[in-house]
């Protein structure tokens, strides 16, 4: 019997069906904002504690000031820990390893250009402590006194480089490059501890990995910030008052053991979990959302360079024997001056289309 040529034809497969499209999540945006602003809060108080030698008895109320601010901002680092790891296992996950590599490209350039700007900074001022060039070798391992606020990205982009290795693998991907760069990075203080050994030079530290914690707080964030919804008003009212009670128990152990709190430290995990379940699926009025979105795109940019203005502008201003409500207006001044300065520069190289090489 035979067969028509269409009845013969094999059936065509059927039409993929469209990518969803991604949701853009506002708050997540406000929450990057709370935290680059809370780094610099930090920074800035602790320019108070400095102007003291971290010694009440040098200046009670520059003192008191630094310890409150540098306590109440101390969820900041672990919130990005948490926004990179819902970035990359829920809100973006890579697709493939060159997707992988760009975002690890976009965060590794600015970090070595801030990292070369401010040694070039130090060295114009003579401020450094060791010869430029031995500084720029350590840059490559960790961070150094120049831009001692960087440490951050070394830990960061290689959680970025882990979650968004499990998420390939788990895809069905095989992402060997991205596997091999987590092994050197592994192995990176033994190799370095070893060569020293050999040579018989002092081998630089590292920074680039990792701790429990950090992971902990990627995966946790993950895990709080893909809620569908919000939090019941019922369960957000006793927040409100944890924050305060965390920021309490920071300052006093700041001031009482040891100074500065660890990020592991279960007052700053409580502090943190408040801060991301009372920002978690916030609503944003829609007049506010493409402002936010351009502001929050300016984050790291702010994070790169607000040194500069804390170690220019703030610190040189602080008189360690200011009275207290001297103190407080100095600080309540300073600190919105160099929010703005640092955001305003990173919006203006962000309109130069320089986002992508300075963050």
């Amino acid at each position: 019997m035979s067969t028509t040529a269409a009845e013969a034809a094999p059936a065509a497969p059927p039409a993929p069906s469209p990518r969803p499209a991604r949701e853009h999540r506002y708050d997540i945006d406000l929450l990057r904002l709370v935290a680059s602003c809370s780094v610099i809060l930090s920074h800035v108080a602790a320019a108070f504690i400095k102007a003291v030698d971290g010694r009440e008895a040098k200046g009670a109320a520059a003192y008191w000031v630094g310890m409150t601010g540098d306590s109440a901002g101390s969820f900041a680092v672990p919130v990005f820990f948490a926004i990179a790891g819902w970035a990359v296992l829920v809100g973006a996950p890579p697709r493939d390893s060159r997707r992988l590599w760009q975002r690890i490209t976009r965060n590794t350039t600015p970090l070595f250009l801030w990292t070369a700007a401010y040694l070039a900074w130090a060295w114009l001022r003579g401020t450094n402590d060791a010869p430029a060039t031995d500084l720029a070798v350590r840059g490559l391992f960790g961070s150094i006194e120049p831009a001692y606020h960087l440490w951050f990205m070394y830990v960061y982009i290689p959680i970025v480089a882990l979650l968004a290795f499990v998420a390939l693998l788990k895809a069905g991907a095989r992402p060997w490059a991205t596997g091999a760069a987590l092994l050197a990075v592994a192995c990176l203080p033994s190799l370095l501890t070893t060569l020293g050994e050999v040579t018989g030079h002092d081998a630089p530290s590292t920074g680039w990995g990792f701790t429990t914690y950090s992971v902990v707080y990627a995966a946790g964030g993950a895990l709080i910030l893909s809620m569908p919804q919000r939090l019941p008003a019922r369960y957000r009212r006793p927040l409100l008052l944890v924050i305060p009670a965390a920021i309490a128990g920071i300052l006093w152990y700041n001031t009482q053991i040891h100074y500065v709190i660890p990020n592991a430290h279960l007052f700053v995990a409580a502090l943190t979990l408040a801060v991301v379940l009372l920002i978690c699926r916030t609503r944003v009025p829609e007049r506010w959302q493409p402002r936010l979105s351009r502001t929050a795109n300016a984050a790291m940019g702010a994070y790169m360079v607000h040194v500069f203005f804390v170690e220019e502008l703030v610190r040189p201003l602080i008189p360690a024997d200011a009275g207290a409500p001297a103190a407080v207006a100095l600080f309540l001044c300073l600190l919105p001056v160099t929010i703005a300065l640092s955001y305003a520069v990173s919006l203006l190289w962000g309109r130069l289309g320089l986002r992508r090489i300075l963050g």
